[in-house]
């Protein structure tokens, strides 16, 4: 009599038979494990090697294999000896302990650049390909965090027309006498005028 599958098996099979099955993303179809699948590795003991290069730029290398924390369902993934071309774009946040000791969280993103079947010696994308890649994935990240950047309003400037304009009329009202100032010279006769004659004035 054969036994009925239990639900985890039910789930492993249909993750099997579902894998290589095309799906579709924002228009766009693809394989492999379904937009909002998760995994969870172990990274065994690794090396990091790091040189510095300016004074806040840094290159790196660490090679360690990891191991799935689970088990993957039988007959899904890819064909033992598949390779993947990824980019990461991370945060790497660390806190001294002691002379020698460093606590490191590692939070981030990475993409999928290219990959190569087991069959085949080439990967799914030329270098070209995979560096236009690279720069539409920079470009993305440029425009994300610029648009989260909130705006701020600068000051209105006067062009500089408009500032030697406004100081020419200022230097113009400066040198040019007043009205009064005016009559008192052309029309009215000065005191000591009067005095002289009399205080009549002359016409």
């Amino acid at each position: 009599m054969n036994k009925k599958p239990t639900k985890k098996q039910m789930v492993e099979q249909d993750a099997a038979k579902t894998y290589n099955e095309f799906k579709v993303f924002e228009g766009k179809k693809y394989t492999g494990m379904k937009v909002g699948g998760r995994h969870k590795w172990y990274y065994d003991k690794g090396e990091w090697n790091e040189k510095k290069v300016t004074p806040d730029r840094w290159e790196f290398s660490y090679a360690v294999p990891k191991r799935r924390a689970g088990h993957a369902p039988p007959g899904s993934g890819v064909p033992i000896g598949t390779e993947y071309h990824w980019y990461i774009l991370a945060h790497q946040n660390v806190r001294k302990l002691d002379e020698n000791t460093y606590s490191t969280a590692l939070t981030g993103m990475k993409y999928k650049i290219a990959h190569k079947r087991a069959e085949k010696d080439t990967w799914s994308a030329s270098e070209q390909a995979q560096r236009r890649s690279l720069i539409k994935i920079f470009q993305e990240m440029i425009e994300q965090l610029s648009a989260d950047i909130p705006a701020v309003e600068a000051p209105v400037r006067k062009p500089a027309a408009a500032k030697a304009q406004q100081a020419s009329k200022t230097k113009s009202r400066q040198r040019r006498p007043s009205r009064d100032s005016r009559g008192v010279r052309r029309g009215a006769p000065s005191r000591r005028r009067l005095v002289a004659s009399g205080g009549r004035s002359r016409r």
